[in-house]
């Protein structure tokens, strides 16, 4: 029996079929060890296992992880396109602040990928322009398509995946699975015979699996949409705000939390107009929301 070392590409009903570094696939499955350790192998774990037979394998070790996520269960993550609807359902600047602190957090790098921009008209659309100007100030990669899903928009996407493990992530409606169906038609086909062929019984758990694209890896499950718990304490949530992280340094006082503290350049950068407001008051309320009181949500905001 000889040792392998490769990366999980598919986890369904126990079992984990593993790509080897020399582009070989295994089925496997884990030692019962891993479950008195209390832990479960994820797709996109690095994974050292024995096997005979390309069909009968077991998992060794789990190489250690650079982050991981509870939905989808994925691990090695490198990006995540923020699927985030303009319309329908409505702009929410506090859900994707969620979500941005939720990938900084994991260290996770973010792209945010605005949808339904078609239903926009002539003001709204140049509102959002200045919104996705706003985020690109803050640090952040923004694709706004002039037009929904339109080809400049996909080639960016594309270009992004090579060499990376990406998940898609959004809220429900906001065009997740469009946006994968306009990358990769064949997508849904192939997810569909994978998993036939690896049902076991009635009572199979839902696969999660990668899917190779672009020169990249993307899971191919519906990904996370919200976040109540922020799992960092409430000094600490600053750090996950780019821009703010950027003008920390010119604030009076080391651990400047930017909320009652004199000398704040980030209050004086919010007064200069160069940070977004949105981004601030949610900055606010998410400080709120950990230190346990009850945040109220800005009138134009929806809580999803």
């Amino acid at each position: 029996m000889a040792d392998y070392h490769g990366q999980i590409q598919l986890a369904l009903a126990g079992f984990y079929d593993v790509l080897t570094d020399e582009g070989e696939l295994f089925r496997t499955r884990a030692r019962g060890n891993f479950r008195k350790r209390d832990m479960k192998p994820l797709v996109g774990d690095w994974v050292t296992f024995s096997a005979e037979t390309k069909d009968e394998g077991y998992i060794l070790d789990i190489d250690e992880r650079e982050n991981s996520l509870v939905r989808p269960p994925v691990a090695n993550v490198d990006q995540a396109i923020v699927v985030t609807a303009v319309k329908m359902p409505d702009w929410s600047s506090n859900l994707l602040d969620r979500q941005l602190v939720a990938l900084e957090e994991k260290d996770i790098e973010p792209v945010i990928y605005f949808t339904k921009t078609d239903l926009l008209n002539a003001t709204e659309m140049a509102d959002m322009i200045k919104v996705a100007d706003g985020y690109r100030a803050a640090g952040y990669q923004v694709i706004l398509p002039a037009v929904a899903f339109d080809e400049p928009s996909l080639l960016a996407v594309k270009d992004l995946l090579a060499d990376k493990l990406s998940v898609v992530m959004g809220q429900t409606g906001a065009g997740k699975s469009t946006l994968l169906n306009h990358l990769a038609p064949e997508l849904d086909l192939a997810t569909g015979e994978v998993s036939q062929a690896l049902s076991r019984g009635r009572h199979t758990t839902r696969q999660v699996g990668l899917v190779q694209l672009f020169g990249g890896f993307v899971a191919d499950t519906p990904g996370f949409s919200a976040f109540e718990v922020f799992d960092m304490e409430a000094r600490d949530l600053t750090h996950y705000f780019r821009e703010f992280n950027a003008l920390a340094p010119n604030c009076r006082f080391r651990g400047c939390v930017h909320l009652n503290e004199p000398g704040c350049a980030v209050k004086d950068a919010l007064e200069a107009g160069t940070i977004m407001q949105s981004r601030y008051d949610n900055y606010k309320l998410f400080h709120d929301l950990i230190e346990g009181r009850r945040p109220v949500y800005n009138k134009h905001d929806k809580k999803h």
